[in-house]
């Protein structure tokens, strides 16, 4: 644990490194997009509002979700630039561990960024549903532990060891985390001041550059997130346009450098009505929970976002994180079509289409788009 934190919040320098790291990307993003493109945000007034409800996080009671389509290496952050600085600190994401956490500068750079190690299968023996990264999103998007000092005086308030950083509802978890038994990151989900976080997904897990502009199917992942969070989080679908052509897979030398003069789109959906869209679905989530947990009861004793075997694989379970993939796809699919595009084949969003092009293959496809894996 580094030296200052407390159970409410990581140590004063930590958040003040994360913070410049965050403002100083989005600074950037801001300047390159408003000065060197045509950048236009639709939605944006409902979103920041719904923003500025969650700015005091004793008032927030349910994580946040944003998700979308993903066409470029630069989606993120470049987008969150188009937003007011106050929101600049406040997104969670993911990142490739094989890309983003490769020596410790990366690693720190990310870390700062806010971006959780995200390992993939088809790269990583630690990938798939059951990786940490996936569990520290559920437990950010939840209400966070209650620091012990918060049963205490406040005459008594003082910074705490390891092992009591939190209480229930993550009495064993720790303020460390590893991703492959080998590597350690700091679990932000152990401090109280991200309860009820936002975590952005794209949940294509690939770039996906197509001439239709259409997606690719959904990963699993949202719907752990969706399902087993405390609360239901909010989900805000979005579609964004533009940021492949600023950062095209076919562009040549020189590849680093983004490309300018370009027209971006970034549109918010609105806010979604859980209850009535997902209520169904954890409900049924809960009564498999309970079956599975009381034909084996050491599985009730996993800390929150971790799963059993069998809560991985049950069938029951995996068709149930199909229909909630599948309805977020359709949500994203709302937006898509409230820019004027035309619906998609309805094959897109599945994953035997996807199979056809060969498991794992990268770069130009023979539907004329353009995918790769990060």
């Amino acid at each position: 644990m580094e030296s200052g934190a407390t159970a409410d919040c990581p140590s004063l320098p930590w958040r003040a490194w994360s913070n410049t790291t965050m403002w100083g990307v989005a600074g950037l993003c801001r300047a390159f997009l408003s000065t060197l493109n045509n950048a236009k945000v639709h939605g944006f007034e409902e979103f920041t509002e719904l923003l500025d409800s969650r700015q005091d996080v004793s008032q927030r009671s349910k994580g946040l979700i944003t998700v979308s389509n993903h066409i470029s290496v630069m989606d993120d952050p470049l987008i969150w630039g188009l937003l007011p600085v106050r929101f600049w600190n406040k997104r969670w994401s993911f990142g490739s561990h094989d890309i983003c956490f490769q020596g410790r500068p990366l690693s720190l750079f990310f870390t700062m960024g806010q971006v959780l190690p995200t390992h993939r299968l088809a790269h990583s023996q630690f990938g798939g549903l059951g990786q940490p990264a996936i569990t520290q999103a559920i437990r950010l998007l939840s209400k966070g532990p209650i620091p012990l000092d918060h049963h205490r005086a406040a005459p008594e308030r003082q910074h705490y060891s390891l092992q009591n950083v939190c209480i229930d509802p993550f009495s064993d978890l720790s303020i460390a985390y590893t991703t492959n038994e080998e590597d350690s990151h700091m679990a932000p989900s152990a401090f109280a001041c991200n309860s009820h976080s936002w975590v952005h997904i794209f949940p294509e897990g690939k770039i996906h550059q197509a001439p239709r502009k259409t997606m690719r199917y959904f990963k699993w992942g949202i719907a752990r997130l969706i399902l087993e969070a405390s609360e239901c989080p909010d989900v805000v679908p979005m579609w964004i346009e533009g940021f492949d052509q600023i950062m095209h897979e076919s562009r040549e030398f020189p590849r680093f450098l983004p490309r300018v003069g370009k027209e971006v789109n970034v549109t918010f959906g609105s806010k979604v009505d859980t209850e009535a869209t997902f209520g169904d679905m954890r409900s049924r989530w809960q009564k498999l929970k309970s079956k599975v947990e009381a034909a084996d009861p050491q599985s009730r004793d996993l800390p929150m976002g971790v799963l059993s075997e069998e809560l991985l694989n049950n069938k029951e379970a995996v068709e149930l994180r199909k229909e909630v993939t599948m309805k977020i796809r359709n949500l994203v699919l709302d937006v898509r079509r409230s820019r004027g595009l035309p619906d998609e084949d309805p094959k897109e969003g599945l994953v035997e289409t996807w199979l056809e092009e060969g498991a794992g293959r990268e770069g130009h496809m023979k539907d004329d788009s353009w995918i790769r894996d990060i």
